[in-house]
């Protein structure tokens, strides 16, 4: 791992909800010398080889329909097959069975990056992506879908973040997070 010895590999993974700053982690991670993933990256490549258009809705659903056939971790596994042994962040892991596929590594390390509904609900505008919602109702309505699943195949968020093994407040400044993250990398470099 970089910074740290060279014998030593490290999965990091995150969760958290929508606009959390998980991007932010990431690409600072990314600076660090791992390589970024992401759960999502499987669903974007069965959109595209369906030619459905790539949606916030439609990956929700893409995700939703990948596990359905494949089960609860075949985004993860997917993702695993990808990147064997390497270091790496994960983006976005939205259920239990992600979390329990990605644990077949020994040095898998869940993280929830946690931020106010506010401040997520502003980044969210800010940051403009394509498929974001614009209006703040819809935001967080479709918050609450996303928390808790109704079946195996849905996102759990929730159930997610209970099985982190650290926690990430991104409430302050980007210099504050960056800060943050140097300290969590010195426990993580060991």
């Amino acid at each position: 791992m970089p910074g740290g010895p060279a014998h030593q590999n490290v999965l990091i993974g995150l969760t958290g909800r929508y606009a959390s700053g998980k991007s932010t982690v990431v690409a600072w991670l990314v600076s660090k010398g791992l390589g970024s993933e992401s759960c999502s990256d499987s669903i974007r490549a069965h959109l595209k080889e369906k030619g459905i258009e790539e949606s916030r809705e439609n990956l929700i659903e893409g995700g939703n329909e990948l596990r359905r056939i494949g089960g609860a971790g075949i985004l993860a596994e997917m993702l695993l097959e990808r990147i064997g042994e390497g270091d790496a962040v994960i983006d976005s892991i939205r259920t239990p069975g992600e979390v329990k596929a990605l644990r077949q590594r020994d040095d898998f390390i869940l993280i929830e990056v946690i931020s106010g509904m506010e401040a997520r609900w502003q980044r969210a505008q800010d940051r403009a992506r394509t498929g974001d919602i614009s209006d703040k109702e819809t935001f967080f309505a479709n918050e609450e879908k996303e928390a808790v699943a109704k079946d195996e195949s849905g996102q759990a968020l929730n159930a997610t973040a209970a099985l982190a093994d650290l926690i990430l407040v991104n409430d302050g400044s980007l210099e504050e997070l960056h800060s943050d993250l140097e300290e969590l990398w010195v426990i993580l470099s060991k």
